[in-house]
């Protein structure tokens, strides 16, 4: 205020100036440094007489003017009215004849004893002993790495002047910045406000000239001896030589087997950019993302990233852009040069050379009678995925599960699981999906999935050969058909014959097909003897399953 007062009071007297007269009629909010005598200061100007007379501009010449304050380089009054600005900051100076240009002038520009009048705008001060200045604005929690040189970065920046001036912007590209740091394909100053960043940070770097673009500018949009500012945001980075960083976020207490080349790995996942993004989810589809592993079908980094892994383990994999999609990246979700991040959850594995895998969990003492192929046996089960998801349970129904072992009615791991046991036997069955339900699933099935049953073998009957719904303990009568015709009337109807069958049945002569029905297996046999369907039996078409076997022999001879 004082100073503004001086230069109003000078400005109507008539009497010579003693010193120059500084009006700083703009002081910015915000001034972080002042030009000090040595300082490289860049500013534009309208210079006037006192009638208004414009004799200079660096407007005009649409150049800013740049030097060095405070020694000398400039008239002496511009050296001590410049001195003690902010970037910014806009003055009047008022410089009398002896610290302009004196009783001499300037030909033809500037008369002898002319008092000059400058309006001056400060737009740069640095100095040659000045360092960079990095400012963090922000920075992750977790933070596992940070920039080294030779690294390969991905960021977004803004670029301005230390006035402010906006010279460019990779946000307005709408991609990143890709290079290496370190090798000479950035400024020095940004090759060292880079370093020591962390994925997700934000920055400040103000860069001196000497470390940008020197004495020559870039182009039209970066004058010379311009210090820059860049607000930096580190979108991610990786080094050409990295691999697959594996991080274990939850590994189950009980591991049996770890998932190898050549296997088949059911598994969740969400995948993510180094900054958050998310770029594909299986949970988003409600299906898993099943492939095998080793063999080139998905991303090397991925293939390489879940070698290893337990079924119900959840492990984060970080993929370097060499082992992911490279330069070109994936479709408009995937930028290029990108690292990918992975969660992954493994709900199950398997290897199709896999057995059906087979824990006792209880077996009675005295076990000397187990099941074969062509036994009924009934049983209950609990089958679930391996991930604990339930999908069935022969409890939720009033009586245990039935069934012929060997006849196709269950899939075949259930089917050999159910073989050697014993009654009152209980087992955990882990079964392969080919030999389950296999890529396709069943209705409540996934494809491909793993399943366990545990079971518990409650009963059993001693089945028959293939092909037989009843078979005889020793010989069959010689005169059959005499004795199965109870009422000797020529025809065996179907109440005669299902009354005989029974007979032997119960007087252990034979014994049928194991059956939850056993009626109807008697009904099927009659149907199979009733070869004309009249509704009985007569002695042309009796025959044992025996003799039929041998007559197709026959006829294929």
């Amino acid at each position: 205020l004082l100073l503004g007062i001086l230069g109003a009071l000078a400005l109507g007297d008539s009497d010579p100036l003693e010193d120059v007269v500084i009006d700083r009629y703009y002081i910015p909010k915000i001034c972080l440094r002042e030009a000090q005598m040595g300082d490289f200061i860049r500013y534009h100007y309208n210079g006037t007489f006192k009638d208004g007379k414009k004799f200079d501009s660096s407007y005009d010449r649409g150049a800013t003017v740049a030097g060095v304050v405070g020694v000398g380089r400039l008239i002496t009054g511009m050296d001590r009215g410049l001195q003690g600005m902010c970037v910014n900051e806009r003055r009047h100076l008022i410089v009398p004849p002896h610290l302009g240009y004196g009783s001499i002038g300037v030909a033809g520009l500037i008369p002898p004893d002319a008092t000059l009048y400058f309006d001056v705008v400060m737009l740069d001060i640095w100095n040659k002993n000045d360092k960079l200045q990095i400012t963090t604005l922000s920075k992750p929690e977790r933070c596992n790495r940070t920039v080294e040189n030779s690294d390969f970065v991905r960021y977004h920046y803004n670029g301005t002047l230390l006035d402010g001036t906006h010279f460019d912007s990779s946000y307005s590209k709408g991609s990143t910045y890709d290079t290496y740091v370190g090798t000479g394909w950035l400024i020095k100053g940004m090759d060292q406000g880079l370093l020591g960043m962390c994925a997700g940070e934000k920055r400040s770097i103000i860069i001196p000239p000497f470390l940008a673009y020197g004495e020559k500018g870039y182009g039209t949009v970066i004058p010379p001896q311009a210090s820059l500012v860049f607000s930096v945001l580190l979108v991610d980075f990786h080094n050409p030589k990295d691999g697959v960083f594996l991080e274990h976020l939850e590994v189950p207490e009980s591991c049996k087997r770890r998932a190898v080349t050549g296997d088949f790995v059911r598994y969740h996942y969400n995948g993510t950019l180094m900054d958050g993004t998310l770029f594909d989810s299986s949970y988003s589809r409600n299906q898993t993302y099943n492939t095998y592993i080793g063999k080139g079908y998905i991303i090397p980094g991925m293939d390489q990233g879940l070698q290893g892994v337990c079924m119900g383990e959840q492990r984060r994999v970080v993929i370097p852009p060499h082992l992911a999609y490279g330069e070109n990246g994936a479709g408009d979700k995937i930028p290029g040069s990108a690292v990918l991040i992975f969660d992954v959850h493994i709900i199950d594995f398997h290897n199709p050379a896999d057995p059906v895998e087979i824990e006792t969990v209880f077996r009675p003492e005295g076990c000397n009678i187990t099941t074969r192929n062509r036994d009924f046996v009934r049983y209950h089960y609990n089958c679930s995925l391996l991930d604990g998801t339930r999908l069935f349970s022969s409890h939720d129904y009033e009586k245990p599960q039935e069934v012929t072992l060997g006849a196709n009615k269950v899939i075949e791991g259930l089917n050999s699981g159910l073989l050697d046991m014993c009654a009152g036997e209980r087992r955990v069955l882990i079964i392969p999906p080919h030999l389950g339900h296999g890529e396709s699933g069943a209705r409540g099935v996934p494809g491909s999935a793993v399943l366990r049953f545990e079971v518990e073998l409650i009963s059993m009957e001693e089945g028959v050969p293939e092909g037989y719904l009843f078979i005889w303990h020793g010989e069959p009568p010689a005169n059959l058909y005499e004795q199965m015709d109870l009422n000797k009337d020529g025809g065996i109807p179907a109440d005669e014959f299902s009354t005989f069958i029974k007979t032997q049945v119960a007087e252990g002569k034979g014994r049928l097909m194991p059956s939850s029905d056993p009626e109807k297996v008697i009904a099927d046999m009659f149907r199979n003897q009733d070869r004309n369907q009249d509704g009985k039996i007569t002695p042309d078409e009796l025959k044992l399953k025996s003799d039929e076997d041998q007559e197709k022999i026959h006829e294929e001879l």
